[in-house]
């Protein structure tokens, strides 16, 4: 390896690879959150390995992991990317000129009450910017904001709190409770418990192994529903509820409205806590002002619908 006294004012250049390098720990997301290739992030690290002589980050359990001389040089040298960075900061955010193609995935709950209101407010303040949406289940898409596939995820994530789910931020929009959508016939008032755990259910889940609260919540007191129908499109589920003996229990947001028109909307007949509906993202992107701006723009949608 070259002597560090190899090094020229053109690497100073090579320090966000290393501060990318060190803290992602995986070639293909440091070139992403960089916005650079893999063989240019690749490059860059054989000529970072040539300067600091040492490997810097070698294979070991779980992927790369950062010598000892990397990590002493991750705290000053977070320190100084951080200097150069205010240095040359932008005062404001044009989103009128903003270019940008967000990757976002909601389930159809999340996509009712925010989307119709954020696509008119992006049309009208940042009509460059796009929005992909997908629906993935809630591992899938935790695991796709850390591999970079998808920008934002909103919607109930309580596997968020888990050690392997570290690098991911998140922000609660609102607290959220359960009830019961029913034909309007099929009884009056509040559903029992007990007429609650004889009928069948509607479940709309994306993931076919995803539990709900609603089911880890009678496990919990010992008894477990019978799932007649499980879809992951939530616009089908009231229909299939109509004229039949079927239950769907969902977000009261979701199905409060509908209690009319041969559907009732009752209490659920349980104890179940309110659940937190959040956005939540990959700390690559916690600084990134167009980033920070869409978070912005749905947290004062979501706020507006928890006031209702």
């Amino acid at each position: 390896m070259q002597d560090t006294n190899n090094f020229h004012p053109s690497d100073f250049g090579l320090l966000p690879f290393l501060e990318a390098l060190i803290e992602e720990r995986h070639v293909s997301r440091a070139a992403l959150r960089l916005n650079r290739s893999q063989p240019a992030v690749s490059h860059a690290l054989a000529r970072l390995r040539d300067i600091f002589n040492d490997p810097l980050l070698v294979r070991g359990e779980g992927g790369l992991q950062p010598t000892a001389r990397a990590l002493q040089l991750a705290e000053p040298l977070g320190e100084a990317l951080a200097l150069m960075r205010s240095m040359v900061a932008q005062p404001s955010f044009n989103t009128e000129q903003c270019h940008r193609h967000f990757r976002l995935s909601l389930s159809d709950y999340g996509a009712a009450i925010l989307l119709p209101t954020l696509v008119s407010r992006l049309r009208k303040s940042a009509p460059l910017v796009d929005l992909s949406i997908v629906s993935y289940g809630r591992e899938r898409a935790l695991a796709a904001l850390i591999d970079g596939e998808i920008d934002l995820a909103v919607g109930v994530y309580p596997i968020l709190k888990q050690a392997r789910h570290a690098d991911l931020r998140s922000a609660l929009l609102f607290e959220e409770t359960f009830a019961c959508l029913l034909n309007e016939s099929s009884g009056c008032g509040a559903l029992s418990f007990d007429d609650y755990l004889a009928r069948p259910h509607v479940r709309v889940s994306v993931a076919l192994q995803d539990d709900s609260e609603v089911d880890d919540a009678l496990a919990r007191l010992g008894y477990k529903r019978r799932i007649a129908v499980q879809l992951p499109h939530w616009s089908a589920a009231p229909d299939l509820v109509r004229g039949s003996d079927l239950v769907l229990t969902a977000a009261k947001r979701s199905i409060e409205h509908l209690g009319r028109g041969g559907l009732q909307c009752s209490a659920l007949p349980f104890q179940l806590s309110s659940f937190p509906f959040v956005q939540t993202w990959h700390r690559r992107r916690e600084k990134d002002a167009p980033h920070r701006w869409l978070r912005e723009e749905i947290a004062a949608i979501a706020g507006a619908e928890g006031r209702r």
